[in-house]
């Protein structure tokens, strides 16, 4: 399977993307390696130390000798310390390069995301789409309105209509007339234009009435004179 990754130039890539991790992973088991000799020559000092203890009163040369092993593990111990803060120096620069470089990648392809999105589309071209939105809607609403305001057929005439609806409730009336025995509206109507007759009986009330009203003012100027 490698074989064909090389072909087509997979394994180099691969390896290029795990440089950064593999670079990580060996700095991290040097710094391992690194700590423990730092307790290793902790413990040997501490030992020194006690040997030198000891010995302070009753050997004084192996009292000095423990001192100076003392010393070679301290110098030792210094350049321990002084390698381990190299190397958590250098994790920390490698993994930040790494996140840096991780970082620009997905960037890289969000715009590259973007750009096939977008494709061939411009401000022009969403403009122009826009304005054949708005004339098809615009369209829309003249079509509605042409169908909804024009009736189809021939126009009603109304004073023909109201002459059908008066005749019709004539007819209804006629028939209502006959029905109940009393004389049908229109037939009245020409009643009411024959000539009347007159009254006697009222036109004797009328005489009558005026006799007394004069009588009635005779009485008030007789009064005023007295």
């Amino acid at each position: 399977m490698s074989g064909v990754w090389g072909w087509f130039g997979g394994g180099a890539a691969a390896k290029k993307k795990d440089t950064p991790k593999n670079a990580i992973l060996g700095l991290r088991t040097q710094l391992e390696m690194l700590q423990k000799r730092e307790k290793h020559l902790m413990n040997q000092m501490a030992d020194q130390d006690a040997i030198a203890r000891k010995n302070i009163n009753t050997n004084k040369n192996a009292a000095k000798a423990a001192l100076r092993r003392k010393k070679a593990h301290e110098h030792s111990l210094d350049q321990t310390i002084s390698q381990i803060g190299t190397l958590e120096q250098q994790i920390n620069a490698i993994e930040s390069a790494n996140i840096n470089r991780e970082t620009l990648i997905v960037m890289q392809k969000a715009g590259d995301a973007m750009k096939q999105i977008h494709g061939k589309l411009t401000v022009d071209k969403v403009d122009e789409t826009m304005d054949e939105l708005r004339e098809q809607n615009a369209l829309s609403e003249e079509i509605v309105s042409a169908i909804t305001s024009n009736q189809i057929g021939e126009p009603v005439d109304e004073d023909e209509l109201d002459a059908e609806i008066e005749a019709l409730q004539q007819e209804a009336l006629d028939k209502k007339m006959l029905e109940s025995g009393t004389v049908p509206v229109s037939v009245s109507s020409d009643v009411h234009n024959l000539p009347s007759v007159a009254n006697p009986d009222i036109k004797s009330r009328q005489a009558l009435t005026e006799d007394d009203e004069e009588e009635e003012l005779r009485k008030l100027q007789a009064e005023m004179a007295m």
